[in-house]
């Protein structure tokens, strides 16, 4: 198996880590969609040691997530699952979070439908949502590296983009979801988070 190697992931663990160090819960399992690399997962689950870490991404993506996680061999940390946010069911029965970084623009927006339907049906209430990424809102405009980014996005697959906050917002609400915080983070991203009500 082959480790591959994101510089994102390096320069945005450690902000990212910040946060979820104060949203997500004492205790119980993360389940990460869309693990990517895998680089996420060692490091959140090396920082975190009281959370059990569960990565998944589509079935054709695990090959590098699962040389990470083999090489760390860490007592919290899953072996790599396969899932596609459009499987009629979650790859796990129960969580107490759900983390998901850079993952809704490059999919079409039902997939971020798909995300807090899953949510809604492993979550207890009072579990956490977590989405990283960036988002335009109504009341400003668009940052131009992002404009930038939105445009190769769409170009690349025009059912991909920067996703608008109030529609993600909105998504999560019908699902049974509270906005928990919305945080500014390096490069015009954000941290932004849900609880289940």
């Amino acid at each position: 198996m082959t480790k591959q190697y994101a510089p994102a992931c390096e320069r945005n663990q450690d902000p990212i880590l910040e946060i979820l160090r104060e949203v997500l819960p004492a205790e119980g399992l993360v389940l990460e969609i869309g693990c990517g690399t895998g680089q996420h997962a060692v490091y959140f689950s090396a920082k975190l040691p009281h959370l059990d870490w569960q990565p998944v991404d589509r079935p054709n993506t695990l090959e590098s997530a699962r040389a990470w996680v083999e090489e760390a061999r860490q007592p919290n940390l899953c072996e790599p699952r396969a899932f596609d946010l459009f499987d009629p069911c979650a790859p796990i029965a129960r969580a107490q979070a759900i983390v998901s970084i850079n993952v809704i623009h490059i999919a079409a927006l039902e997939a971020a439908e798909r995300l807090f339907f899953h949510a809604a049906t492993i979550l207890d209430v009072g579990g956490v949502v977590y989405l990283y990424g960036p988002f335009r809102y109504a009341d400003r405009p668009l940052e131009p590296s992002n404009e930038s980014f939105d445009a190769w996005l769409s170009a690349r697959d025009p059912a991909s983009g920067v996703r608008d906050f109030e529609a993600i917002d909105a998504v999560a609400t019908s699902h049974g979801f509270a906005l928990g915080g919305d945080v500014a983070m390096p490069a015009n991203n954000r941290s932004i988070w849900w609880h289940k009500r």
